[in-house]
């Protein structure tokens, strides 16, 4: 898998260093494409600071438990190799390094050079030599830089709600994913409960953009309502996975109803 990787990663530069930490490769991929927002790749650059303590503040830490559900469905086991799209700071990256263990492989992949400083800058920070087993790449979730049949699971973490072209990354999450592996993808839910649908708005109205505010950022996370009313509900993401080649697809709704996790797994399954 190291070779797979560093083949198709083979344009390498260095990340300046943070404080407190040694100057550390990340692997840019020379068959990125730049398809993906550059609005939204210029938002979570700026967020990338504060992301982490964000999170926790809206979720009062109930995030860890979805993200936790979301490595369970995705079927890691120890000594597998595993990817996580859209892998942002690296939360769901250092689970799943937790999971697969010192003698599996991890790797995360973002288009925000700012969140994958800081996961860079995480992994160095803590003890965990499961955490030596992660590799960090910059590059396009709707162009993956790797072989067919490479990993044994797929997670993505927030990530399908803020990509412009759905169907191409689960079809390329297909792709890459082993026959009978899955994909566990965590995201705000599409409700179709008008109840569940209200209090969502009322949420982002009146606790997540107050609490962005706190650290100036409310402009930037206005754009949740908009990104999930643009959304999928879970029968059209189960649909969406079986059109990009998945053999089965279930939507489980999570956190009473404000999150949901995709679950699919490539053909080749069997139970």
């Amino acid at each position: 898998m190291d070779n797979a990787i560093m083949s198709a990663a083979s344009l390498h530069r260095t990340l300046p260093a943070l404080p407190g930490q040694h100057s550390r490769p990340v692997f840019r991929s020379k068959t990125r494409l730049v398809r993906c927002s550059n609005e939204r790749q210029v938002l979570f650059d700026r967020i990338a600071p504060v992301y982490d303590n964000l999170n926790d503040l809206l979720t009062v830490g109930q995030h860890r438990i979805w993200k936790r559900m979301a490595i369970s469905w995705s079927g890691a086991k120890k000594g597998d190799n595993v990817l996580d799209v859209c892998c942002g700071t690296g939360d769901l990256a250092f689970l799943l390094s937790e999971k697969v263990g010192p003698t599996g492989k991890v790797v995360g992949l973002d288009f925000s050079k700012q969140q994958l400083l800081i996961a860079s800058s995480r992994q160095h920070s803590q003890s965990k030599t499961c955490y030596e087993n992660i590799k960090w790449i910059e590059g396009n979730a709707i162009d993956l830089p790797f072989p067919e049949s490479s990993f044994d699971a797929v997670t993505i973490g927030y990530g399908l709600g803020n990509v412009v072209d759905r169907l191409k990354v689960l079809e390329e999450v297909c792709r890459v994913l082993k026959p009978g592996s899955k994909v566990s993808a965590l995201d705000f839910n599409k409700s179709t409960n008008p109840f569940s649908t209200s209090f969502q708005e009322w949420m982002i109205d009146y606790v997540v953009v107050p609490a962005a505010d706190i650290y100036g950022l409310a402009n930037e996370y206005r754009y949740l309502k908009r990104s999930i009313n643009e959304f999928l509900t879970g029968k059209e993401l189960e649909r969406l996975a079986l059109n990009a080649g998945f053999c089965s697809a279930k939507h489980f709704e999570t956190g009473g109803g404000l999150m949901g996790n995709l679950v699919a797994v490539r053909y080749g399954y069997i139970p």
